[in-house]
């Protein structure tokens, strides 16, 4: 019997090969739909990232970021795109050009490298003091084809759920109120709770609200904005 016994040389160019190869295997190109499933919740601008499997845009039962924090109070991205391009994430900031409306949907595509195996997503909910629907960490298939994932609405656990009108800067109490949403929630709110038990990310409990649009406790309308999860829906398409 002949033993052939391969060369370092060559032994170290065929793993590198095989790495290369299942490289170039594991890079993928996704198209993503994003939809608006509820009635009358408005979504701030959307940001979704293909990054590895040890980061994330958010940790249930964990404390808020900063930048997690600044995009749940006042739909601002920003802090969150800086921290995945500096993880070498493949990031898509808002696919809708602005609000993504109740029962409306924003498409994008996306190309991930080879080591970006999980996908995020993120956006803001209005009226909301700190809700946020979200996609924390879904791993990628690696098989072609079509992939429906639904998005649950989440409570960074950084801001009292008071539901009255405010400023929506981090720290500051109170929700934001786009023109869209102007003359469709109430105000002069004194306040559903002005503390919470849960500080941690967390599955929100869903808006309150009332049917007093110039006083009570909530200026959220309980008959137009309230909601049950899910809130969103994601198509992928893997190619």
């Amino acid at each position: 019997m002949k033993v052939f016994k391969q060369s370092p040389i060559k032994s170290t160019l065929s793993v590198l090969a095989i790495a290369l190869a299942s490289s170039t295997i594991m890079a993928q190109e996704l198209s993503v739909t994003v939809t608006n499933l509820t009635q009358g919740l408005y979504f701030t601008p959307v940001i979704t990232a293909a990054h590895t499997s040890d980061s994330y845009i958010f940790m249930p039962g964990e404390m808020a970021s900063a930048e997690l924090q600044a995009m749940a109070e006042g739909g601002d991205i920003s802090g969150l795109s800086s921290v995945l391009m500096n993880a070498d994430a493949n990031v898509n900031e808002n696919p809708a050009a602005g609000l993504l409306a109740p029962a409306t949907s924003a498409s994008f595509d996306l190309s991930t490298d080879s080591t970006n195996t999980h996908l995020s997503l993120a956006a803001m909910i209005l009226p909301s003091n700190d809700g946020f629907a979200g996609l924390n960490s879904w791993e990628i298939p690696t098989e072609a084809g079509t992939y429906t994932v639904f998005l649950n609405a989440y409570d960074a656990g950084t801001e009292a759920n008071d539901e009255v009108r405010g400023s929506g800067a981090p720290g500051e109490a109170g929700m934001p109120v786009p023109p869209p949403l102007e003359d469709v929630i109430g105000m002069n709110g004194t306040g559903v709770t002005d503390m919470e038990s849960n500080d941690k990310v967390h599955i929100h409990r869903g808006s309150l609200g009332d049917d007093d649009m110039e006083t009570g406790k909530s200026d959220i309308n309980n008959s137009v904005q309230r909601w049950l999860n899910p809130v969103a829906k994601l198509i992928i398409t893997v190619q």
